[in-house]
């Protein structure tokens, strides 16, 4: 039971929750901007600034499950508030970081700060609010992700032609400190009165699978999908981390006690088919930022404010779906508004993608990234409600952690294989370049390189989102339009002991007049 707590408005409440949340999502999109200037200032190559993201994105994955629990058990407030300290502290390391392994680092902690936030995030929300008001509290909280990854180009483009590339990072500081402010006096402390375990093994088994797994991906182009050092090779690698994930996996089955992802979650198709789906949400988002960016600066030689201000349409059509698709999840279930939502996103990318090989007017790119910023927003928010319908509140922090997982695992494995799939087609439309597997650019020749080859090879890159976001869209077909109502007639006659394990596992479906 949670310990009394004074009476607050959950609207009020919810402004510190998205300026958490806000700086998480921008913080995914707005460096690849920034990629020609730190290329050249912290004396770089390319495969060093794809790490630059994906150690923020590795780092802001692993922990999640365990910071989902850790919100149950000591605090949603009190771990938002310390994931902010942190975010914010790297944040201000990040901006006075002078070689890209300094920059590395310091996102690896970023990232960390992050996960310690997001779980936090999804579940004060729906525990904020009424059943009958959380898909328009979601709405703005999907809304403010989708905002954000759309300004974060926009402001970086802002930043780094104005001031460096430096200000990317040290603009979280002060929005930093205010959200923690904020947190303070707005948040109510709705800390859980329950004793629980802490589940060390599944905590290591599950982030060294994910380490080894995404090191596999991200790295395998660079070591031309060979050997590493001495005998370890890079499939050697990627199959010890699918082998220690599967391990987790039965250690959860047989870990009756408390394990870190409850699989019974699983057991609700709602659930299941919604973090698939946010699964591949994730990889279309940051797989589009990395190729569109690098096409806008490369092939249409548009300066960082010009490419950050042409990410606008995008900003506004998410900004504005997201609350508008939250409340319309209340009213029809969300459903068809996520299928809807990722239909419409993947057209407007493979509208991108078409315009990428040829000459494309930036008109036609603005109206595809207003359809691509329309799509991700509709989806964002109904999304993540689709998910949280059937969970126990005691529960929630765990059902969070899980879906806001598998959503950076999603973005993790498509920033890496994006990357990597960029990569091999600039070396496939330039043969004379040193892109080749196991070499790398000098800094000197990675932009010629990008601008003569990038326009055919980004196109067909897009083509990748584009397909996850269908397999995506079949995943919403799987879900029901509503969360069904608890079975209590003869036929579901497992009784007591069901209820028991329901309880636990907090998959119990609410009724008719609930979520």
């Amino acid at each position: 039971m949670t310990t009394p707590e004074k009476q607050v408005n959950p609207w009020v409440a919810l402004v510190p929750v998205c300026v958490g949340f806000f700086l998480i999502m921008m913080d995914m999109t707005i460096v690849n901007v920034a990629i020609p200037g730190m290329l050249a200032d912290l004396d770089a190559d390319l495969n060093q600034m794809a790490w630059v993201n994906s150690v923020y994105l590795l780092t802001y994955a692993v922990p999640l499950l365990v910071s989902g629990r850790l919100g149950d058990r000591l605090g949603r407030k009190q771990m938002l508030q310390a994931g902010m300290v942190v975010f914010t502290a790297a944040s201000l390391w990040c901006g006075a970081a002078g070689s890209a392994e300094m920059l590395i680092v310091a996102r690896a902690v970023q990232g960390f700060g992050a996960a310690m936030m997001a779980p936090q995030t999804m579940a004060l929300v729906t525990t904020l609010f009424p059943p009958h008001r959380i898909g328009a509290a979601l709405g703005v909280w999907g809304a403010v992700a989708g905002l954000a990854s759309a300004v974060g180009p926009l402001l970086g483009g802002f930043l780094v032609g104005s001031h460096g590339w430096e200000w990317i990072f040290l603009v979280n500081v002060p929005v930093g400190l205010a959200g923690l402010v904020m947190t303070v006096f707005l948040l109510p402390d709705n800390r859980q009165r329950v004793g629980r375990r802490f589940d060390a093994l599944g905590t290591v088994l599950s982030g060294l699978g994910l380490l080894t797994l995404v090191f596999g991906l991200q790295n395998g182009q660079h070591y031309a999908w060979g050997s590493v050092a001495g005998p370890v090779t890079v499939p050697v690698i990627l199959a010890a981390g699918v082998l220690l994930l599967i391990a987790f996996v039965v250690w959860q089955h047989r870990n009756t006690r408390e394990p870190l992802m409850p699989l019974g979650l699983f057991r609700q198709r709602n659930f299941s088919a919604a973090v698939v789906a946010a699964a591949c949400v994730g990889f279309a988002v940051t797989g589009l930022s990395l190729p569109i960016m690098l096409y806008l600066q490369s092939v249409m030689e548009l300066s960082p404010q010009q490419a950050g201000a042409l990410m606008l349409p995008a900003a506004v059509a998410s900004g504005a779906a997201g609350p508008f698709a939250g409340m319309l999840s209340d009213r029809l279930g969300g459903k068809w508004v996520v299928l809807g939502g990722f239909l419409v996103f993947a057209l407007g990318l493979a509208m991108i993608a078409t315009a990428m090989e040829s000459e494309a007017s930036t008109w036609w790119l603005g109206l595809a990234l207003f359809v691509t910023g329309l799509g991700s927003g509709a989806s964002f928010a109904p999304l993540a409600h689709v998910a949280t319908s059937g969970v126990r509140p005691e529960l929630m922090g765990a059902a969070s952690g899980i879906y806001n997982q598998l959503r950076q695992v999603g973005c993790v494995v498509g920033s890496a294989a994006v990357g990597v799939l960029l990569q091999m087609r600039i070396a496939a439309e330039l043969p004379g370049s040193e892109t080749s597997a196991g070499s790398e650019l000098a800094p000197g020749e990675a932009a010629p390189a990008l601008h003569g080859g990038l326009a055919d090879a980004a196109g067909s890159v897009l083509l990748l989102p584009v397909a996850v976001l269908l397999l995506g869209s079949a995943a919403c077909l799987v879900m029901r339009s509503r969360p069904r109502v608890a079975d209590t007639s003869a036929a579901g006659a497992t009784s007591a002991s069901t209820d028991e394990a329901e309880a636990r596992t907090g998959t119990a479906e609410p009724s008719a007049g609930g979520r």
